[in-house]
């Protein structure tokens, strides 16, 4: 790790990432992409020093209440974040001011942080993110190496649930020939229903593939699936978008599926709810009698 210092930490749509680079070893993780211009190893986790002091200046200035969103980049919950505490001490901001948060993470990690994710659920709004991949877990383990298993996290979810914090699953990326199966769909889907998620995203059934994040998940794919880069090569060429030969009938099986269990499924109904603040009234400050 190395530590800098950052002039400011929320972006225009109030999001932050806290650091930059992972360690999780996802191999087809977009945020290798050369694009984002992260300028040292990606696993070389790039910690913004001043980050809660930015925070809780921008949150002191800001004349009306919003939701904080964070993870867009970098999983808030990196396993350094155990030891430095720094989503932790930005939770502990977000809950002093009154403001809504949305975490995207794959760590069972969040965890620790539950009580306070419930103070600021009751105060005003809080929603757990959720990435699931892949139903089998040996498989989960190849595409997403350190961190917690697709069970583990659906665990998380319903520990969630318990406490009635909303939750919402990223269903992506879905692997053209690796996870794109009706059985890995189904098995994730059960465990959202299982779990009463309140929203599913996809992005489509597929995946991004750019400079940087396409040498690493080739590698990848070379060192565990034989033939499958050829495969790809002539499939696909050197697309952007990898869009999977079951997209249609897949998008179709998740659409049904979400629909049938009041899940709310799309990217534009996914985020109005997420950016959508809502502060809620604090009943115990009222008794009868000041009525």
């Amino acid at each position: 790790m190395h530590e800098v210092k950052v002039k400011s930490i929320l972006s225009k749509n109030n999001n932050m990432n806290i650091y930059r680079g992972c360690t999780h070893g996802c191999i087809y993780c977009d945020s290798r992409s050369k694009c984002y211009n992260i300028n040292h190893a990606f696993e070389d986790i790039e910690v913004k020093s001043n980050a809660v002091e930015l925070l809780e200046d921008a949150l002191k200035r800001k004349r009306n209440k919003c939701m904080i969103t964070t993870g867009a980049m970098t999983d808030p919950y990196i396993p350094l974040e155990k030891e430095l505490k720094n989503t932790k001490k930005c939770l502990e901001i977000i809950y002093k001011y009154g403001f809504g948060v949305s975490l995207l993470t794959k760590s069972d990690l969040i965890l620790r942080d539950i009580n306070l994710l419930d103070k600021i659920n009751k105060k005003s709004k809080c929603i757990v993110q959720m990435t699931l991949t892949t139903y089998d877990e040996n498989l989960c383990k190849i595409l997403e190496p350190n961190v917690a298993t697709t069970k583990r996290r659906f665990e998380v979810l319903k520990e969630m649930q318990k406490m009635n914090i909303p939750t919402i699953v990223w269903f992506t990326p879905i692997l053209p020939f690796i996870n794109d199966s009706k059985e890995n769909i189904l098995g994730i889907l059960d465990y959202c229903i299982d779990a009463k998620v309140y929203g599913i995203i996809t992005f489509g059934i597929g995946m991004t593939l750019r400079y940087g994040s396409r040498e690493y998940f080739f590698k990848n794919v070379d060192k565990y699936f034989d033939g499958l880069k050829q495969k790809y090569w002539h499939t696909f060429l050197a697309s952007y978008n990898i869009t999977s030969p079951n997209s249609d009938k897949l998008s179709r099986l998740i659409r049904n599926t979400c629909k049938k269990n009041n899940i709310i499924y799309g990217t534009k109904k996914v985020f109005e709810y997420i950016n959508l603040y809502e502060e809620k009234l604090n009943t115990e400050q009222f008794n009868l009698f000041d009525i």
